[in-house]
């Protein structure tokens, strides 16, 4: 896990959402700033613009798949590979986003069961367990909305206390086994299992599945630096391998916790005099963190837990409780969605996706199904039905971190056309991030036709990258469009994404008539 000096700086501030952005998984490229171009006169003009850049010979050896289709029209202004099948990268999320859409509706909402094993009596004893069923809530994360971890549970003790719940004998349990399957996803390697846009996907998440360490230089030349831990009870133990070096000296630091480890290793050195640096570490069993955290969070609230905090998954039996106490809800679906295409938020679409795919499960369905594969059994169902090119789609998971995900552009640009007419249309096309404006996207086209103008999904692999969305074009006409290059090796000047990004600029410059 490496940090960025410019992130660790700006993630102690208030623009929390922002910070995700630039952490996320699939991260974009640098934006472009170019200065304002005349429109694009004709559509033969932009066919000549579109195809000049493609074929420059920086491109050789690369891959394209490029499509743009009028939604006033039906007409396909340009197609380039656009039925090759392709890494979409983060370009994933478009369709788990709309199948959650599709299949729950924007107004749905995650409801978490909180059940006990014994009755509350007249004076507020509880002589059992308290057992929260987690159901894959993405949204428990004080770290997004700049509040204090412990305000994360106040909606849970809150729910105890209108019960009557004063004293609690037994257990505090928080039961994930509602997921079934490992807890990352399908195609994802073994490195991003160290990195916080690879945190586990658990039926119970919490703040992300990540604390933030905060590591100071020590107070002489040659000593350790001080490694805090922001957020309490996740039970990682800590190997300190810094040093304090000369003021002025090198800054690197490198986090590693090993897949299956409770320890976690910090390399690297701060120059003397430093600022603190704020890095992450991954946490394991997160549903016994959140038990952890409920727990103390109930004694601070004065119901005292004489039992411990404990957390099971599956494929470890689930707790139950005959007594249902109440339950806490999540924000409408459509926030959530709006959430995880803003700012590619990986765990959240894995989380959103299972969720889904559990919907599906009935009792024929054998016990060995992971949710992930029932999600990706609905999203071939839901293209299939609606004539969105199934076959050119080959998903394993939903967030695009695999790298066996395939697309084409073609099929991303039905996925398009079709929610542009969808019931949920207007809540899919506000998730997307905005040209210049918010997202991933938000300083990326700076300064050209496209800011303001561009809705789209970025995506992010080491060689693939991706955008497609919507774009009103100079001449007011509306389009659909899916870029995707693979196999590209950018530079720090060209980087992938600022590549896709002038195609998207010559859409929006398009000022052509709709016939």
């Amino acid at each position: 896990m490496k940090l960025s000096r410019g992130w660790a700086v700006g993630r102690m501030g208030v623009a929390l959402t922002l910070g995700l952005v630039a952490r996320a998984a699939n991260t974009p490229a640098a934006g472009v700033a170019v200065a304002p171009s005349p429109p694009v006169a004709s559509l033969a003009e932009l066919r000549s613009l579109i195809e000049r850049h493609i074929t420059q010979p920086r491109f050789e050896g690369a891959f394209w798949g490029v499509k743009v289709v009028s939604l006033d029209t039906g007409r396909t202004l340009y197609e380039h590979g656009a039925n090759l099948r392709l890494s979409p990268a983060s370009n994933s999320k478009l369709y788990a986003g709309a199948l959650a859409l599709d299949a729950l509706g924007g107004d749905a909402r995650i409801r978490t069961p909180i059940l006990a094993t014994a009755t509350v009596d007249a004076a507020g004893d509880l002589a059992g367990d308290v057992i929260v069923v987690g159901r894959g809530d993405p949204s428990w994360n004080p770290r997004r909305s700049g509040g204090e971890f412990a305000a994360v549970f106040a909606p849970f003790v809150a729910v105890l206390q209108r019960a009557g719940v004063r004293r609690i004998a037994g257990d505090i349990v928080a039961d994930a086994t509602f997921f079934r399957g490992p807890p990352y996803g399908a195609g994802w390697t073994a490195e991003d299992l160290n990195e916080d846009y690879g945190a586990e996907i658990s039926a119970i998440t919490l703040d992300d599945n990540y604390v933030d360490l905060r590591v100071t230089p020590g107070t002489t030349l040659g000593s350790p630096c001080l490694i805090e831990v922001v957020q309490p009870h996740s039970e990682l133990k800590f190997d300190n391998r810094t040093v304090t070096v000369a003021a002025g000296g090198a800054w690197k630091l490198t986090v590693l916790r090993l897949p299956g480890e409770t320890t976690v290793r910090v390399f690297g050195e701060l120059p003397l005099g430093g600022k603190p640096e704020l890095t992450e570490a991954t946490v394991q069993r997160t549903e016994a963190w959140f038990a952890a955290g409920l727990k103390a969070a109930l004694e601070r609230a004065g119901i005292p837990v004489a039992g411990a905090a404990r957390g099971v998954r599956w494929p470890e039996e689930s707790a139950t409780g005959p007594v249902r106490i109440g339950e806490v809800e999540s924000p409408p679906l459509r926030e959530m969605v709006k959430h995880l295409m803003k700012v590619s938020q990986n765990q959240h679409t894995d989380l959103v996706f299972a969720h889904v795919g559990e919907t599906r499960r009935t009792p024929q369905t054998p016990a060995t199904t992971w949710s992930e594969a029932l999600a990706v059994g609905a999203l071939r169902e839901f293209l299939g039905k609606n004539g969105l090119r199934e076959r050119e789609v080959i998903f394993e998971e939903g967030s695009g971190l695999s790298r066996n995900n395939l697309t084409t552009a073609a099929a991303t640009v039905a996925l398009l056309e079709f929610m542009a007419k969808h019931r949920e249309a207007p809540a899919f096309a506000e998730a997307l991030p905005l040209a210049g404006g918010d997202g991933s996207l938000r300083r990326r086209m700076l300064g050209t036709a496209a800011e303001g103008k561009v809705r789209a999904k970025t995506g992010t692999l080491r060689w693939a990258a991706g955008l497609s969305g919507y774009v009103t074009a100079v001449s007011g006409e509306r389009l659909a469009f899916s870029l995707m290059l693979n196999r590209h090796r950018g530079t720090p000047e060209r980087p992938a994404g600022r590549e896709l990004d002038e195609i998207a600029v010559l859409l929006a410059r398009y000022g052509g008539a709709k016939d």
